[in-house]
């Protein structure tokens, strides 16, 4: 789904107003073919690029690497490296250990990134801190184990203590002109909660009370923070989705959301002009519409919680089953962000070649609650200006492809 990063100069040309930041979809990575693994990750912006560090969770919740993505957008992401994998020795990045919650920042006066993190053993019974180095954002980084060294390194004098921080967990501190503002969420486990935020004019205090930034009761869009970070004077939300679906964590997603004083979700949302809005009119194509084609075994399912209760399934697998979409239109020539609506009741990720105009490009789908509930997956592509656009849905290495409920495709 996410592919090469254009050029600056070819950027520029293309009309960007559709690509999309979808919340909660699922991304798949360039160099890997899987959805984003940054689980509890961190976003920092640095020599053009955002880079997206966190926790990889593919083959389960017990620590395997620290994992390092780039995007010019925030929407395509490709797969740097391992900034951390598991060693062989044993020790806080041993098997089975606990790694999570990276955050780097470039430390001026010595001259590389530091990486503090939270380790623990599998029953979260040590709860330390730990401690990396790098000479580039998304090189190798050196695992501090014994005598620390200055700035960053070491921990001076506690700033602030908030009455019973046992409370919390997962947060994020920002500044906006002469205003701290802190945010966490409470613990419940794998299940999301109502996450809150403070503010105050120093960190030494006084914090204000802990008040909601998300409506009541969504569980803050079911999500858990993990990052704020500023992107051309907007201030974005970024964290975790959460549901018992994904409770050993390889498949949960990310959700962006703007932060403002309305407190909105959306759907999908358009960064551009140093603005957010959200995203634009789409046409909606369904799967098992008369003017599509299904070849191979492909046929039409029942899907009660789909657009016209039904999706198309039996895509890919042995038979080889296929769904094409002809005629899809664009008013403009331009690089879009094309959301997926699908189904995958399986417990991993499922996969899919989707060809568009002759082009094809692998997709990652990450499991839904069940056949009858859809989840959104996202695919960034040219199309061209008109509606002679085909989009189709094949199997990759010949295993099975969700079933297809619908797409939407920005009209410009």
């Amino acid at each position: 789904m996410l592919f090469p990063l254009l050029s600056t100069v070819l950027f520029a040309t293309l009309s960007i107003a559709s690509l999309q930041i979808v919340p909660g979809a699922s991304i798949t990575a360039t160099g890997t073919n899987q959805h984003l693994q940054a689980h509890g990750g961190s976003i920092t912006y640095t020599n053009g690029l955002y880079y997206l560090i966190g926790e990889n969770k593919l083959n389960g919740s017990a620590f395997q690497s620290v994992n390092c993505y780039s995007s010019a957008d925030l929407v395509q992401w490709a797969f740097v490296g391992e900034l951390l994998s598991v060693g062989t020795s044993g020790g806080d990045l041993g098997t089975g250990r606990v790694v999570e919650r990276p955050h780097v920042l470039w430390n001026e006066g010595a001259g590389e990134w530091v990486m503090w993190m939270h380790i623990d053993d599998s029953s979260y019974g040590e709860a330390k801190a730990g401690v990396a180095t790098s000479d580039s954002i998304c090189g190798t980084y050196s695992y501090i184990i014994d005598k620390l060294s200055s700035d960053y390194l070491t921990v001076e004098s506690a700033t602030y203590l908030w009455a019973n921080p046992a409370s919390f967990e997962a947060s994020a501190i920002y500044k906006s002109g002469d205003t701290y503002f802190a945010f966490a969420s409470h613990e419940s486990g794998w299940a999301p909660n109502d996450n809150v935020y403070c503010t105050a004019t120093s960190l030494s205090g006084p914090w204000s009370s802990w008040a909601l930034f998300a409506p009541s009761g969504t569980d803050t869009y079911s999500s858990q923070t993990a990052g704020v970070v500023e992107v051309d004077g907007t201030v974005m939300y970024f964290n975790t989705f959460l549901s018992q679906k994904q409770a050993n964590k390889q498949t949960s997603s990310i959700v962006m959301c703007c932060v403002d004083k309305e407190q909105n979700n959306e759907v999908n949302w358009i960064l551009n002009s140093n603005s957010w809005s959200t995203g634009p009119s789409e046409t909606t194509p369904e799967a098992e519409a008369s003017t599509n084609t299904l070849s191979g075994g492909a046929e039409v399912v029942a899907c009660s919680g789909c657009s016209g209760s039904k999706s198309v399934g039996y895509i890919g697998g042995s038979p080889g089953g296929k769904l094409l979409f002809p005629n899809i239109s664009s008013s403009v020539a331009t690089t879009t962000t094309i959301r997926i609506h699908y189904t995958n009741a399986d417990a991993t990720q499922r996969y899919a070649s989707v060809v568009v105009n002759g082009v094809s490009h692998v997709v990652a789908f990450i499991p839904t609650p069940d056949d009858n509930t859809p989840g959104t997956a996202t695919l960034t592509v040219p199309l061209e200006s008109g509606s002679a656009n085909t989009i189709e849905f094949e199997a990759y290495n010949g295993g099975w492809a969700p079933n297809i409920d619908r797409l939407m495709v920005p009209v410009s």
